[in-house]
């Protein structure tokens, strides 16, 4: 475990295997930290670090990472964070893999970064269709959880930074056109749950020009299939002088 340090914001991460870099982005919601992808049907982690260079991030205060609470902290502050873990390791190019919470994270990093992704894999990514309160549910309960870590917030600081992670539409980080404008090649292994709604899959599957949705992936019976699919797609979008051998 290593930690990047920006004033009074630590980010740890976890640097796993050797190989072309992939930056992973947990599930978990608020709480998405790197150790919950070992609880998870497939795990990158554990599938991936015999080929590639795994980073792991916990995000701001989750898991082993801390920041200040501000009414202003939305998207774009993660999206920072997450670059700010590449810019620190010296990546300039990887792949993204991110599942739930990870979905419009990653999206986040292709509108602001495309440069620096060979491809992105979304597992189940998080989407608005029906379920905005239920999300905010979520985010209020991990709120109440961790208020007394940051004297900082007041109950207006922690309704501002709610409204500005969940009052968007869709894919929450960005529009259905800015979706069209995404050039990176992307894999939706499609989610099936309030959190994570078939129709969010399927529309930015059906949106981004270079995506590809896999419907079924996460049932014991085709986790093989799965697996080498997702391995499949990331080496056809490695880098040839980067692609291992042997």
């Amino acid at each position: 475990m290593a930690t990047v340090d920006i004033g009074p914001v630590h980010l740890h991460f976890d640097d796993e295997g050797e190989g072309y870099p992939v930056l992973l982005i947990a599930p978990g919601g608020m709480r998405s930290a790197n150790d919950l992808w070992n609880n998870m049907p497939w795990n990158p982690r554990l599938q991936l670090a015999g080929q590639y260079r795994v980073i792991g991030m916990d995000q701001r205060n989750a898991g082993q990472s801390s920041a200040p609470v501000t009414s202003s902290d939305g998207w774009s502050t993660y999206t920072n964070d997450q670059l700010a873990v590449l810019d620190h390791l010296g990546i300039e190019r990887c792949h993204v893999i991110g599942m739930c919470i990870g979905g419009p994270y990653v999206v986040g990093l292709l509108r602001a970064a495309p440069q620096r992704f060979s491809s992105a894999v979304l597992l189940q990514p998080v989407g608005i269709d029906g379920n905005r309160g239920l999300l905010r549910e979520m985010f209020d309960t991990w709120a109440a959880a961790i208020a007394p870590d940051h004297p900082e917030a007041d109950a207006a600081t922690w309704a501002s930074f709610g409204d500005n992670l969940w009052t968007d539409e869709v894919f929450l980080t960005a529009t259905a056109g800015e979706i069209a404008g995404l050039g990176t090649p992307i894999l939706v292994a499609m989610g099936n749950d309030q959190y994570h709604p078939q129709s969010v899959s399927r529309e930015l599957a059906s949106l981004a020009p270079a995506a590809t949705l896999v419907e079924r992936w996460k049932d014991a019976e085709v986790l093989t299939d799965t697996d080498k699919a997702i391995k499949a797609f990331l080496t056809a979008h490695t880098p040839a002088s980067n692609r291992a051998t042997g």
